[in-house]
């Protein structure tokens, strides 16, 4: 009984057999999607040590590469939602996770009274403070952790509307308009 091997080219076949087969069992397997126990970007922002959020309802795809952190995630138009602020996220968000932070963020532009400003990152320094910012240039805006329990739903953007354009992808952004129009009204000339 046994098996029962017929010469060397048998034997050393069936050593390679053998050997690919533990191969592939062991090897890691790598996914464009990520791997970080697999699930969706929410998944991952958790993970990070970051509110879910974040990032609005609707996303149709993402990819993740685990290495370095980098993120892209894929929305069906641009959109707006409401926390304590209006927040704009265009058709592509991308960024750097890291624990506790998104590093390189652009797709994502914040309201504060009438002008918007991208939002170059967020961070959660210190999670039992109950506080997460958002760094917009010159200044961090802080927020309350508890805006960003779930994810928002999002408005689509009305491309008529050309305050709803997004301040990176238009020459004119709304604050440029509103100071254009604020200028004119007090007979300022902009100069050539």
């Amino acid at each position: 009984m046994g098996l029962e091997l017929q010469g060397p080219k048998s034997l050393v076949g069936f050593v390679l057999l053998l050997l690919l087969a533990v191969i592939g069992a062991v090897a890691p397997k790598s996914s464009s999607k990520a791997s970080i126990g697999g699930g969706s970007i929410y998944d991952h922002l958790r993970q990070y040590g970051l509110p879910i959020g974040l990032l609005p309802k609707g996303i149709t795809e993402y990819s993740l590469d685990d290495s370095s952190g980098e993120f892209r995630v894929f929305l069906p138009q641009p959109c707006r939602a409401k926390f304590e602020n209006q927040v704009r996220y265009d058709f592509n968000v991308s960024g750097t996770l890291t624990f506790g932070r998104i590093a390189d963020l652009s797709g994502v532009s914040a309201q504060e009274l009438f002008l918007w400003f991208p939002v170059k990152g967020i961070r959660v320094d210190v999670p039992s403070s109950g506080l997460i910012y958002f760094d917009v240039g010159v200044v961090d805006k802080q927020f309350s952790l508890s805006l960003f329990e779930s994810p928002p739903d999002c408005t689509a953007l009305d491309p008529s509307d050309p305050s709803s354009s997004s301040s990176s992808s238009s020459s004119n952004s709304p604050s440029e308009l509103n100071l254009k129009t604020l200028s004119e009204d007090v007979g300022y000339k902009a100069a050539s």
